[in-house]
């Protein structure tokens, strides 16, 4: 799961008026780092003058891989910048120093947080590089397709990617984490279901991955969808290879990652053509339980005492349990806006009370892995990182464990990965203010193993 709400999801563009010689000081690009508490997010401003001495910008939000982020307005009166990011109702005050290298102020979004911003001197710093992304020619067939989930009226859009040499092949589909994910699994500037794709098809494996339905190429409402609907998408995958030649219908898995972990269980509990399945960090208990979990275990990687990481695990649910419960929206609204009250900038409460009372949010809370995994007789392999904060090998695994062994299921293996995160990353804290920064899009040691577990079926 890898709902996360961002400093910016709206882009924004920032224009000025500033005296001449301001303009010429000011022009170029600043970087700063703004403590959130739970982690910090790198920023960076670029700032332009245009032939009439007015300024563009705009600022990109490096951890969060959102870039050219338009900004309303801004303001540059002798040495004082302010910056109107409207659509963030946010802003920022700074005073720029007599040599012109830095801005020190406050960044506003309902809370003040200090803000230093120094000027770039070398880009070649700002850009992270991703040594495992592939470069074409590959040395595999590749196809851009199209296949249908008529029960649900949605077209997928999506990659096969085929190995060399004589089929049939045993082959998989990627099914992706929560949110929504394009068949590469984009994310702060990674492409982990490239990398896994390439990776496996190298290694003999015929691959399948689509768009999300009504992301990117693929038709059909995300939005209302819930993690039950995305399973039937999934299951259209499987309908799909089996008309291919170069796969071998009774060799199909299906690999999934965080919510997809989730799914492909449950995609195997109804099904016996479903010839083996990898959880990715899938759960093993209810979202009720992941939540609260996570949100204790983000804190105190992000530097929080045990007992502030435990009050927020407690506020959190106190939160969900309302969520639960409550079914007069109105009335819902209105308790979850005393819960949050004075801590959480306004401007962002609308959004997280959507986000918690969507479709998708409440079907994860009440759902139990474990319903779907006591059905499960294929081969299970089912790998955390001793690192992910988000999806908790302790809690999850040993639940994976009992009830894969309460199906009677003796084709099962149970790892935990040392020193990796939620994405697979080799990490060393694990908190997701870590992806971005990790040059790293998959561990080795994951892809090996996952490949390896599979050329044995």
């Amino acid at each position: 799961m890898k709902r996360v709400l961002t400093l910016a999801t709206t882009l924004f563009c920032l224009m000025a008026t500033a005296s001449l010689a301001s303009a010429q000081q000011i022009a170029g690009d600043w970087q700063g780092s703004l403590d959130t508490g739970a982690g910090k997010l790198r920023l960076v401003l670029h700032i332009t003058q245009g032939a009439d001495g007015n300024l563009q910008s705009t600022l990109d939000s490096l951890d969060q891989g959102a870039n050219a982020i338009p900004v309303a307005s801004t303001t540059l009166k002798n040495s004082s910048l302010h910056l109107d990011v409207a659509a963030v109702r946010g802003s920022y005050d700074g005073t720029v120093s007599a040599d012109g290298n830095s801005i020190s102020g406050q960044w506003s979004q309902g809370l003040e947080l200090p803000l230093t911003l120094t000027r770039v001197t070398d880009k070649s710093a700002l850009v992270i590089k991703h040594p495992q992304v592939p470069v074409r020619p590959y040395p595999y067939h590749e196809e851009e397709l199209t296949y249908e989930n008529k029960a649900q009226n949605v077209t997928l859009a999506a990659t096969l990617t085929i190995p060399q040499g004589k089929g049939p092949f045993t082959a998989v589909l990627l099914i992706s984490g929560s949110g929504p994910q394009d068949r590469d699994e984009s994310l702060l500037g990674h492409k982990p279901f490239l990398i896994l794709s390439d990776y496996l098809t190298r290694h003999g494996i015929a691959v399948l991955r689509a768009d999300d339905r009504g992301v990117g190429k693929s038709s059909g409402t995300f939005s209302t969808a819930t993690t039950a609907d995305f399973a039937t998408d999934a299951e259209a995958g499987i309908a799909y290879l089996k008309t291919r030649v170069e796969v071998n219908p009774h060799k199909i898995g299906l690999i999934g990652h965080s919510e997809g972990g989730t799914i492909a269980p449950m995609i195997a509990a109804r099904r016996k053509d479903v010839a083996f399945i990898v959880m990715m960090a899938g759960t093993g208990v209810p979202g009720d339980q992941v939540i609260p979990a996570q949100v204790e275990a983000i804190a105190l990687a992000g530097g929080k005492s045990a007992e502030e990481a435990a009050k927020a695990a407690a506020k959190e649910r106190d939160i969900l349990k309302l969520v639960e419960t409550e079914k007069d929206e109105a009335v819902l609204e209105k308790q979850l806006r005393e819960k949050v009250a004075g801590e959480i900038p306004e401007a962002q409460i609308g959004m997280q009370l959507k986000a918690i009372t969507s479709p998708w949010y409440r079907y994860f809370l009440t759902y139990d892995p474990a319903s779907a995994l006591r059905h499960v007789s294929c081969p299970v392999l089912a790998i955390n990182g001793s690192l992910d904060r988000q999806v908790l090998p302790d809690q999850n695994l040993p639940a994976i464990r009992q009830a894969l062994q309460a199906a009677g299921n003796t084709h099962a293996q149970i790892d935990e990965l040392p020193g990796l995160n939620h994405l697979f990353q080799t990490a060393t804290t694990g908190s997701p203010s870590e992806y971005a920064r990790i040059e790293e899009t998959l561990s080795p040691l994951a892809l090996e193993k996952m490949a390896s577990w599979i050329a044995k079926r």
